[in-house]
């Protein structure tokens, strides 16, 4: 029992809470603020970050064994007053990781990601990469190397967590009186929100002390419009992920001075050029216009969602008694069916190779798992014969691709 990870059992709780806040938005007639695509959207890079996390968090936690067993400035004993000392000090780190997050263009490319949804409800939490789990990790160092303990700053961090997760949401009705100490749902969409009056507003995660500080608080008046100012034109599983890492790189390029490339990486993205984002856009062909008035293969869609669900909660529960075999067939086929998932909303001609690539790496990981591994080969010639026989690439020409 000891080798089973319990954080498997958070994916269905995730949803859970999900389908407790659509069902109380249609209750109250609020059924608007959940749309299909973004909401596949978002969960998708979800799914994305929890399984990559998987491979990485350990060493994650490792890091801040290190710097507490190595350079910690002070010895902090357990005790409820520190308690309460860390988690003002954890939300005082999120506060200046967030900010600069915002304003230093290299964490912006790995925090964009989160902002990029145009509807505020629980999936947009998901909206997590771990490029930016990364980043974070090294701002939570400072709080070993102050001298608070790895496990009170792990479970600090699960609790901050799971307090921010509930602050996206709309359904929940607002309560002005505890806007006066903890970041609300409201406040929190301020920061979500486009809008010129509430940009970069309400860093703070728990608590709205630092913004009020320094001078970044806003309560909410009108109705927030959220998303990005410039919203992506996309649903691209990889786009979304690495479209701000091309712009750097673009403003990289065409800057003159030194100055001009260390502002494009360490500048902020509100003095980024507005025109590089429409022409990577257009080069990448990126700029999809439609919208599809009906989503007929939103079943088949929905399915693959929960296949990559079920198969991620059942190998992060399993995941320390899993091999290297096992692990690279979950990362890969998951990631492939995730890629797929932006690929139909995108509806790409090139869908049916991923359908491929997936049957290949199932059939030969079936092969390999049943004491077969010289017939991994075999994959190919099955492969072939499949074609042949119920002719894929037609199939999704004629039933999944809406568009010619």
């Amino acid at each position: 029992m000891e080798n089973l990870n319990y954080l498997a059992f958070a994916m269905p709780a995730f949803f859970l809470f999900l389908y407790l806040e659509y069902k109380l938005a249609q209750y109250r007639k609020k059924g608007h603020l959940f749309k299909y695509e973004s909401s596949v959207s978002n969960i998708s890079i979800g799914i994305a970050e929890r399984l990559i996390n998987l491979f990485v968090s350990a060493s994650f936690y490792q890091v801040y064994y290190w710097v507490y067993n190595n350079y910690a400035i002070f010895d902090i004993p357990n005790n409820w007053v520190l308690w309460i000392v860390l988690i003002l000090a954890t939300d005082f780190v999120w506060y200046w990781y967030h900010r600069l997050g915002h304003e230093v263009n290299l964490f912006w490319a790995a925090h964009i990601v989160h902002h990029q949804s145009e509807e505020f409800n629980l999936t947009a939490s998901a909206r997590i990469t771990t490029i930016q789990a990364l980043i974070r990790t090294v701002f939570w160092c400072i709080l070993p190397l102050i001298g608070f303990h790895p496990t009170m700053v792990i479970t600090m961090l699960l609790v901050h967590g799971a307090y921010s997760f509930f602050t996206h949401t709309q359904v929940l009705k607002r309560v002005k009186w505890l806007e006066y100490v903890f970041i609300t749902p409201s406040l929190h969409g301020v920061h979500h929100a486009s809008d010129e009056k509430y940009l970069d507003k309400n860093y703070g995660d728990m608590f709205v002390f630092w913004d009020k500080i320094f001078g970044t608080f806003q309560e909410e008046e009108e109705q927030p419009t959220y998303g990005l100012t410039h919203p992506l034109k996309s649903y691209s599983f990889l786009w979304m992920h690495f479209h701000y890492y091309f712009e750097i790189y673009e403003s990289y390029k065409r800057a003159n001075t030194l100055k001009g490339k260390f502002n494009a990486v360490f500048g902020s993205p509100a003095v980024m050029d507005q025109d590089i984002r429409p022409e990577l856009e257009k080069r990448f062909l990126q700029d999809r216009r439609f919208r599809l008035r009906e989503l007929r293969f939103k079943n088949y869609l929905t399915f693959q969602i929960v296949i990559s669900v079920a198969l991620l909660s059942w190998f992060t529960f399993f995941y320390n008694t899993q091999t290297i075999v096992d692990k690279l067939f979950y990362l890969s086929f998951i990631l492939i069916t995730l890629v797929n998932c932006g690929a139909l909303l995108e509806q790409r001609k090139w869908i049916y190779y991923l359908e491929y690539a997936r049957l290949a790496i199932l059939l030969a990981y079936l092969f390999y798992s049943e004491g077969y591994p010289e017939l991994v080969l075999m994959t190919v010639y099955l492969l072939i014969v499949i074609e042949n026989v119920f002719s894929l690439s037609k199939w999704y020409q004629k039933y999944v691709l809406q568009t010619k």
